[in-house]
């Protein structure tokens, strides 16, 4: 399967990307073919302007050429895999007005659906798993990527997946995440 990675952080040397590279070494060592796109290094202007505002009486979308190319980028892949910090319980900035701008209307939802198979994603967040279950905030996040994202674009199967404490580099917890990403990575697509 061909697997496109878009991991979104302002820094390389972040644990975010060092999750990522692990996760696609796992992809890779399954047998997949692997991409990596870098939200923040591509020049992608996440904000949403009058031209890739969609035109809802009418199925064939005319947007902005890059929205376009990112488009047809998207249609080379079978899966998708997003690596992200969780910022606010939800994702940055970058991400979403990917998403607004480039999962749009007939293309991703209305009259047309994504055309992957499988979509990961793979957040990293600072709190401990307790403040997300206090107030369900989990439970929200989950059913937000896996059912009105995932599943309203026509995704058959997403899988959302959180590490928690990230925000001070522990060694127990490093080998931990890193050793989630690539299991993730090595079992892509499957069931969960």
């Amino acid at each position: 399967m061909k697997v496109l990675t878009i991991v979104t952080h302002p820094r390389q040397d972040s644990l975010t990307f060092t999750v990522a590279n692990r996760m696609m070494e796992g992809l890779r060592d399954a047998g997949h073919e692997v991409d990596i796109l870098d939200l923040y290094r591509s020049d992608f202007d996440p904000v949403l302007k009058e031209v890739d505002e969609p035109e809802w009486g009418v199925d064939q979308q005319q947007f902005s050429v890059r929205v376009h190319q990112e488009m047809d980028r998207l249609k080379q892949y079978d899966g998708l895999a997003f690596v992200f910090p969780l910022w606010w319980w939800s994702m940055p900035a970058l991400l979403k007005g990917y998403i607004d701008r480039v999962w749009n209307y007939s293309f991703a939802y209305g009259p047309g659906k994504l055309p992957h198979q499988h979509v990961l994603w793979l957040s990293l967040a600072g709190a401990p798993v307790e403040r997300f279950t206090k107030r369900k905030y989990d439970q929200m996040i989950t059913h937000y990527f896996n059912v009105a994202l995932a599943d309203y674009c026509g995704i058959e199967t997403s899988r959302f997946e959180l590490l928690y404490e990230t925000i001070k580099e522990k060694p127990v917890y490093m080998e931990q995440w890193l050793q989630k990403a690539y299991e993730l990575g090595l079992s892509y697509g499957e069931s969960s």
